[in-house]
């Protein structure tokens, strides 16, 4: 569990539930969308809400006798992987870009889950603060992120970029000091700053003059399975900045494309072996006063009952200093709540 409390808590009255594709892109920059695309989540949607439920709690231990052994594949080796890497660092060498987030996903065909027992182990395992469930006809989101894109309180909009990541110790003595290693962490910081650096500027254009500002930086948030380095980025809007206004000028968000953030996604679109459709979009609630939060579709399961398809992605940030196979061994770290509560 995080050891701060989340920038949200759970309100009443949420009138809307809003719904970000990665594909938004496309229309806010001139890119092409992938035609490599299973899941047909819409680009964006914001939903009346008719009524809210509450989910009772499940014991997890009973979860693998619920569930199928499902076979998931990569969509790229662990060697392909690799070499990407290897190529990428080429183009941050050259100046090109400064860090990139490269990401595979691992996907399931002919699948049937219980899409809710699913998401209940999923955030029992990792006490996600910016959990979400959500079906949109016959697709179903279950995001256990960590991970808070935007949040809006008044006229304050605050964002928490996670970049360095470290496992947990059952030792709690080995556990302190990795979390010490990963606050000094010069390559994690540097991942970190970089990031920070790409969400001060995209909030700057939507910022009164000299109100951005960084609260917090490099701080460590623990969960269940891993240690987090989070900043937090904040600005005073401008009057009369529409939702409109800030999702044109901050999506996709900073830690999940990389700097500058153009020619990231560039190379995303290209060294990437599939469409990231819904993940690394984002998911969230507008209540009545048009206050909102949004989370950061990482660490999520995306199921099509219809097609019985289903799929999650995990990703690393590429620096000039990284290790190719150090970040691998990070993804399948990402990768390992999600691989639990699906039996694999």
């Amino acid at each position: 569990m995080s050891n701060k409390e989340p920038a949200t808590q759970i309100v009443n009255h949420i009138p809307y539930i809003c719904f970000v594709n990665y594909d938004h892109k496309n229309q806010i920059e001139t890119f092409d969308a992938k035609q490599n695309n299973t899941l047909k989540f819409p680009s964006q949607l914001l939903i009346e809400i008719e009524k809210q439920i509450a989910l009772t709690a499940i014991c997890f231990d009973k979860i693998p006798q619920q569930i199928q052994k499902i076979k998931l594949q990569q969509t790229v080796s662990k060697e392909t992987y690799i070499e990407h890497v290897e190529r990428l660092k080429q183009h941050i060498q050259q100046g090109d870009i400064y860090e990139i987030n490269y990401c595979m996903a691992f996907d399931a065909h002919d699948v049937e889950i219980d899409p809710i027992v699913i998401f209940q182990a999923l955030n029992e395992i990792s006490l996600a603060p910016y959990a979400a469930l959500a079906k949109f006809n016959k697709q179903w989101i279950l995001s256990s992120s960590p991970e808070l894109f935007l949040s809006k309180r008044g006229n304050t909009l605050i964002t928490k970029p996670i970049k360095g990541t470290a496992k947990r110790s059952m030792n709690q003595h080995e556990d302190e000091t990795i979390k010490k290693q990963l606050q000094s962490s010069l390559k994690e910081r540097t991942e970190n700053v970089m990031i920070v650096d790409v969400c001060r500027n995209d909030l700057s254009r939507l910022a009164t003059k000299g109100s951005v500002s960084v609260p917090e930086l490099f701080e460590i948030e623990t969960y269940k399975q891993v240690h987090q380095m989070v900043s937090t980025v904040q600005c005073e809007l401008k009057e009369h900045t529409s939702f409109n206004d800030i999702l044109m000028s901050t999506f996709p968000m900073a830690s999940m494309t990389g700097a500058p953030k153009i020619r990231a996604m560039q190379l995303i679109d290209e060294f990437e072996l599939y469409n990231r459709n819904a993940y690394s979009g984002a998911l969230g609630y507008i209540n009545s006063t048009n206050e909102f939060d949004l989370n950061v579709l990482i660490r999520s399961i995306f199921y099509d009952e219809e097609t019985k398809y289903l799929s999650f992605s995990v990703g690393s940030a590429i620096t000039a200093t990284c290790n190719a196979e150090a970040e691998y061994e990070e993804c399948m770290l990402k990768a390992k709540a999600m691989m639990q509560v699906l039996g694999c």
